[in-house]
């Protein structure tokens, strides 16, 4: 009788065993999930989620967020109309800050927003909520801050010293081809007006003024460099146009000011260096859209 008695106590003993191991390895996996770090916001210290899983971004972050490898359960209509991000976010749903009810169906366990963004107070009820001031800190910092958010700051540090490498030595050449006095402006086409945009409100001007240090038209510094973006009218166009220009162009946009006379005429546009663009995939200064940008230029200067 004890030599059948003992099989069935080893048998007994590694069941046993195993049921302690699978609930130690729940209890820790549990005990991970619920692990927090402490973020130093621009409103005071707040408690985050050390590894989140359910990220909703009702700000222009979302490539920051998916550039770190972050999940997303929700983002802002701009984010979700840009095509660069289009395969990246199948699945995400589009929220707005308008809608509070639809956030809180996505049980996020962090929210991303801008400190003008609506309904504050509510999302806070629902998630941990961070908000940034737009222009508060320079784009690459901002991406530092989003790294420190997510418990993901020496990958951001990583992927901000590789792109400012990438993006000095590429202006280098930009400038031996084109000239050290060449300027290059950037405008958009939005609705029915045309803006022109200084060095810190996307659209690749702060790789192209910022990192490549290329030169900017004077209208352009007087009217645009201090809010960042200026509007005109097609009449006063060629005023701002630098010898090189980047059409950011809205494809619903009215852009019939391209048949006029005016804009046929501007040395740029004659010489055929206007670089056109999608502005739904360049709006942002995000690192995924920061390296399509780079890419862009790259090809678009230097035929690479």
């Amino acid at each position: 009788m004890k030599k059948l008695l003992l099989p069935f106590l080893l048998i007994l003993a590694l069941v046993v065993s195993g049921c302690g191991n699978t609930n130690e390895k729940k209890e820790e996996s549990s005990s991970n999930a619920k692990k927090t770090i402490t973020y130093k916001s621009e409103t005071g210290d707040i408690e985050v989620p050390a590894n989140p899983k359910r990220v909703v971004v009702l700000a222009s972050f979302t490539g920051n967020v998916l550039s770190l490898g972050v999940p997303l359960v929700g983002v802002d209509s701009f984010s979700s109309d840009n095509p660069r991000f289009k395969s990246a976010l199948e699945g995400v749903a589009t929220v707005s800050e308008e809608n509070v009810e639809q956030v809180l169906e996505l049980e996020p366990d962090l929210i991303i927003g801008f400190n003008t963004t609506k309904n504050i107070d509510k999302f806070k009820e629902i998630a941990p909520t961070v908000t940034y001031t737009y222009g508060k800190v320079d784009y690459l910092t901002q991406h530092l801050e989003i790294g420190k958010l997510l418990n993901k700051e020496k990958e951001a540090q990583a992927w901000v010293d590789d792109f400012k490498a990438r993006a000095a030595s590429a202006g280098e050449e930009i400038k031996a081809k084109i000239g050290e006095d060449a300027t290059v402006s950037v405008i958009e086409s939005f609705d029915k007006d045309l803006y022109v945009f200084g060095d810190n409100w996307g659209r690749g001007t702060e790789i192209l003024y910022q990192e490549m240090k290329l030169a900017m038209p004077e209208k352009v510094k007087e009217m645009a460099l201090k809010d960042g973006y200026y509007a005109l009218s097609a009449e006063v166009l060629p005023d701002f146009a630098g010898d090189y220009v980047v059409f950011s162009k809205g494809a619903e946009a009215d852009n019939s000011f391209m048949e006029t006379a005016t804009y046929k005429n501007i040395p740029a546009v004659k010489n055929g260096r206007v670089f056109e663009v999608d502005s739904k995939e360049f709006y942002f200064n995000d690192p995924l859209t920061l390296d399509y940008q780079l890419d862009f230029f790259k090809k678009s200067f230097l035929g690479e």
